[in-house]
């Protein structure tokens, strides 16, 4: 190139995760055509097809994708450079909308209070949250401005706070045959028992800790959601064995009758984190929501103050 055009890099970064031209152009705000010439000038400088034709879609040659973990840094860079310029944000006029890759354990605890701290000091925003995703590595895709759930391993870029710790009871409805005496792993285990994953798995750390003791459960039944879980107790002699405490005041507000229960063997707590990209890092209005978020799962029900 004869002259440098940043938004090229901006360009092929976009279409490299979008794999599409028309995906491209509604990320970048552009006409379809516009991001077409953009890939042919990008085409010319690099000496390479960079996308090429893969079924519906378009798939990246070894060399784009050899360029673009390279593209990627500049792009961030850039845009950290630009943030730095406006380091205030307006929150009673700001209009953006937030996504947030979350479980219902942090929307059924949190989503609530956060979203009327929100309403409070940036009225024009909008909340929004999406689920997990179908394995760990999905944790920030889809453009999302926040992961929010268990601590996991994520790649070196990515900036993690630690937002609280979670333990498990379990849950049952009140008129349950298992309080009818004390409640031992044995017990425990002789009822149908419900999973919650969002892969669908029915083994998990309980099944390692009643092995230990020559037991075995039977989990007949599995949902992806822990509020889906929740409601399919009241009907059954079905035993959710590992929920989350943050959830039980939320349980008892909805005046379910459920009825919680020490689990008679260890279960480890969860650490639960938000994650971002380190493109997010400097910017305002994400930093004001990360505080926010921070404030909140802290505040155990408390006021929250505007930062």
């Amino acid at each position: 190139m004869k002259s440098l055009d940043l938004n090229l890099l901006l360009t092929l970064d976009v279409l490299i995760q979008e794999g599409s031209v028309a995906g491209a152009a509604r990320r970048l705000n552009l006409s379809t055509p516009a991001v077409s010439r953009s890939l042919a000038r990008i085409r010319r400088a690099v000496g390479d097809p960079v996308l090429v034709r893969s079924g519906r879609g378009l798939a990246p040659t070894p060399r784009a994708l050899d360029l673009h973990g390279r593209v990627k840094s500049v792009v961030e860079q850039a845009q950290a450079v630009f943030a730095e310029f406006s380091q205030d944000v307006d929150l009673a006029t700001l209009e953006r909308v937030f996504t947030l890759r979350a479980n219902d354990v942090f929307v059924g605890g949190y989503g609530g209070r956060l979203r009327e701290h929100l309403g409070r000091y940036a009225p024009r925003t909008v909340l929004r949250f999406v689920s997990e995703g179908e394995d760990d590595g999905d944790a920030l895709a889809g453009n999302a401005d926040l992961y929010i759930g268990s601590s996991q391993k994520f790649g070196a870029d990515i900036k993690v706070q630690r937002l609280f710790t979670t333990a498990f009871c379990g849950l049952a409805r009140a008129g349950h045959p298992i309080f009818a005496g004390r409640i031992t792993p044995r017990r425990f285990a002789a009822y149908d028992h419900i999973g919650v994953s969002r892969r669908g798995r029915s083994q998990g750390p309980i099944d390692a800790a009643l092995a230990e003791q020559g037991l075995e459960r039977h989990v007949s039944l599995i949902t992806p959601t822990f509020h889906a879980a929740i409601f399919a107790l009241a009907d059954s002699d079905l035993i959710l064995p590992s929920m989350p405490k943050d959830l039980i005041p939320g349980v008892e507000r909805l005046g379910l009758k459920l009825r919680a229960f020490a689990v008679p063997v260890p279960v480890a707590p969860v650490t639960v984190v938000q994650a971002w990209p380190p493109r997010l890092d400097g910017d305002p209005a994400h930093r004001w929501l990360r505080q926010t978020i921070k404030q909140v799962c802290s505040a155990s029900g408390n006021a929250v103050q505007p930062f």
